[in-house]
């Protein structure tokens, strides 16, 4: 029997019914061409992440700690907003993936905060796939999309708390314009804004007397304000994961459960979130989310086969 352990967390949360619809006018992730300069399949036996010293949290403190961690292929870097897993290791695939694949990444994560500060509050790090850097970003005309594998362990191996545990989203930029007001006269200034829609795992667990049974939602981030919305339910396994950006600015949701390609029934959700038009996509990435007490390790998870695509 678990101990028992909770985390108040503030969080929006909307539920809707999930909705298989029709895909007609989106893009099914992993359509088109599949760009070699970025993704990663971690095949290579000789794969290795390099820390490169303490972890970034500028977020927190605004201390990037450069040089930022990456890995020896080149291909993803230490986030300098929240820092890296402090596991991001090679590892032998779980049974269920991708025929024929003989390495995943395996992400954890313990001292999720500012080095050395325990918190004891709920935070989280990022790894990040480099993709403006090898190979710009892909305007939404072009249709770019993502998709990857992502292992769920034995919900007994979850960390213990309810909440958000494990995230992959996307970074997407924009076009702000906000009225500046002076003291004789007001101007508008048009600047670049980021951000970053995508999944969330959020797990219910069995000691929370609110619920019954352990159990992982899926959910979505996000609606017309951000917010996050209710999707299906997880089961420990391998799962498809994908998300497209139409050229009118449009998210596009999907996941199957397994390691099949992603077709138009998979299709979840789609919006605008924020309300934001998005004009670029800019990479992919992965939030490890725990309590940072110094003790206690996030869930374990392993991805496979991350993957950037375009129609052109």
């Amino acid at each position: 029997m678990k101990s028992l352990q909770f985390l108040r967390i503030t969080c929006f949360v909307i539920a809707i019914p999930v909705f298989f619809a029709r895909a007609d006018g989106q893009i099914v992730p992993g359509t088109g061409i599949k760009h070699a300069k970025v993704g990663d399949n971690f095949e290579d036996e000789n794969w290795q992440w390099i820390p490169n010293g303490p972890k970034s949290s500028r977020e927190q403190d605004e201390q990037e700690r450069r040089p930022l961690g990456g890995s020896n292929n080149g291909r993803w870097f230490e986030s300098p907003k929240r820092g890296m897993p402090d596991v991001v290791q090679r590892v032998e695939t779980p049974a269920g993936g991708i025929p024929g694949s003989k390495g995943s990444l395996r992400l954890q994560t313990l001292n999720s905060g500012i080095p050395g500060r325990i918190s004891g509050r709920m935070e989280q790090d990022d790894l990040v796939m480099a993709c403006t850097s090898r190979m710009g970003a892909i305007d939404v005309s072009r249709g770019p999309n993502c998709t990857c594998r992502i292992w769920l362990p034995p919900f007994q191996n979850w960390e213990n708390r309810s909440g958000t545990h494990f995230g992959y989203r996307m970074d997407l930029k924009t076009t702000v314009r906000e009225k500046k007001q002076g003291f004789l006269f007001s101007r508008t200034v048009t600047e670049q804004e980021a951000y970053w829609p995508g999944f969330f795992f959020e797990f219910h667990s069995e000691t929370d007397p609110k619920y019954a049974e352990d159990e992982a939602i899926l959910l979505i981030r996000g609606n017309n304000t951000g917010h996050e919305v209710k999707s299906v339910k997880l089961t420990p396994g391998w799962w498809t994961f994908g998300m497209s950006v139409t050229p009118d600015g449009q998210v596009h949701f999907y996941a199957r459960q397994g390691v099949e390609d992603l077709r138009a029934s998979d299709h979840l959700y789609s919006s605008y979130p924020y309300s934001y038009t998005a004009e670029l996509f800019a990479t992919h990435f992965f939030n490890n989310v725990n309590t940072y007490d110094g003790k206690t390790w996030s869930t374990p998870f392993i991805v496979d086969d991350p993957a950037v695509y375009s129609l052109r």
